[in-house]
């Protein structure tokens, strides 16, 4: 193999994510912030709940495929085969909503998870070719490249709405339309400029790559199984999302029950604040992870997830207070996503890494699923607040493993 330039392919690698995290955030953002009330106009409450876990089963489901492309051709298939999955899943909830078939807008949110999961797998790319001292930081600076796309995501989605309607298309069927070409424009340029693939770089084995050995799922688990750091790094990725999906997915059905009129712009306000709240910070976040170590942040978005669910589930139909609380929601994420995900990815070797990256992403989108299936339920039947505290409760067992003496967690941290 010819001698390569780490250092030049790891910068522009790092440029290329940040780019298209900014586009790809608006193409998720935008779906999250209409989905639920399109689900909720055609069927519903509790099925607005059922439609977000759809998405968010189907960016797990759509992990695997995409993880076995990235374990034998790297990252550049994986990742494109997974948006071009979200362009599909975009287009097809708009044919739902236009034919009125519920059916169909699962099959579609599920299919738009797609787009949700490449984005979540961007962030592991940027770490393949890191510093030590420095891997916290470069997947924190990915995860915060979605900052500006997410954030203007929800706030786009009344204009798309708008004009959705000029060419007669049903109430929040537009924003998909966004979020189409979006993943599209990521897609094609992932596909032309993410040259060399920084995961093959990595493994040392360019233009080979294709009988490179590949663990696959059943060898990640027994890696996680092994390492009581990369236990606790996959936990962290998983709590995390399960309390923030729970919470976040039914605040816009939320605030629908008490606002009467411009809905959407209010909704669009609240999601701006928490996607904020996720992504802006984590900059900070990840230089807190590589200067204080992965266990103390993560205890830290845990601190910090509480605190949101008692703001939001006692804002009532305090629009400034629920706010808040949505903002400190995505800042706990933040927190469990960077510090967990560095952690998992320096616990275990190159060969077995993407499996268990994929593996991680796997268990974060079934806990997401669950929690946003089970919210419009919880919801429909005690209420917000009860959603609130329940999510509040789940945190207990990542308490629990954070807390533990580990010997192999603290050279772990340390590595």
């Amino acid at each position: 193999m010819s001698t390569v330039d780490i250092p030049a392919v790891q910068r522009r690698t790092v440029s290329l994510l940040f780019v298209t995290q900014m586009v790809g955030g608006i193409g998720v953002a935008i779906g999250i912030a209409v989905g639920a009330l399109l689900a909720a106009r055609m069927a519903g409450t509790w099925v607005s709940g059922l439609a977000s876990s759809a998405s968010v089963v189907g960016g797990a489901l759509l992990a695997i495929p995409a993880t076995w492309l990235i374990r034998l051709r790297g990252r550049r298939p994986g990742l494109i085969f997974a948006y071009a999955c979200g362009v599909c899943g975009a287009l097809v909830v708009v044919a739902a909503a236009m034919a009125g078939s519920v059916a169909l807008l699962f099959a579609g949110m599920a299919l738009f998870g797609g787009g949700t999961a490449a984005n979540l797998q961007a962030r592991y790319a940027a770490v393949d070719l890191a510093e030590t001292a420095r891997r916290g930081r470069q997947l924190s600076l990915v995860v915060w490249a979605t900052t500006a796309g997410s954030v203007a995501g929800p706030n786009l989605a009344p204009l798309a709405d708008r004009y959705a309607h000029r060419i007669g298309l049903p109430e929040y069927a537009g924003p998909f339309l966004v979020s189409a070409v979006a993943f599209g424009v990521v897609a094609l340029a992932i596909t032309v400029a993410l040259r060399p693939d920084p995961l093959l770089v990595a493994r040392g084995v360019g233009e080979r790559a294709e009988v490179v050995p590949s663990a696959g799922l059943r060898e990640a688990v027994r890696a996680v199984r092994a390492d009581p750091a990369a236990r606790l790094g996959i936990s962290a990725v998983a709590v995390g999302h399960l309390v923030m999906v729970g919470v976040m997915s039914m605040t816009p059905v939320h605030i629908g029950e008490y606002l009467h009129g411009d809905v959407l712009r209010v909704v669009g306000g609240v999601l701006s604040l928490h996607i904020a709240g996720m992504y802006a910070l984590s900059p900070l976040v990840g230089w807190l992870t590589d200067r204080l170590g992965r266990r103390p942040v993560i205890l830290g978005g845990v601190a910090t997830l509480l605190l949101a669910c008692a703001v939001a589930g006692t804002a009532g139909h305090h629009t400034v207070r629920l706010s808040v609380g949505l903002a400190l929601l995505g800042l706990g994420w933040s927190g469990t996503m960077v510090a967990g995900s560095t952690l998992l990815s320096e616990s275990v070797g190159t060969v077995v890494r993407p499996a268990v990256q994929g593996l991680s992403d796997l268990i974060m989108g079934l806990c997401g699923a669950a929690a946003g299936a089970l919210s419009g339920l919880v919801v429909q039947w005690w209420g917000y607040p009860t959603l609130a505290l329940l999510a509040a409760i789940a945190t207990v067992p990542l308490v629990a493993l954070a807390s533990r003496p580990a010997p192999a967690l603290v050279m772990s941290e340390g590595s």
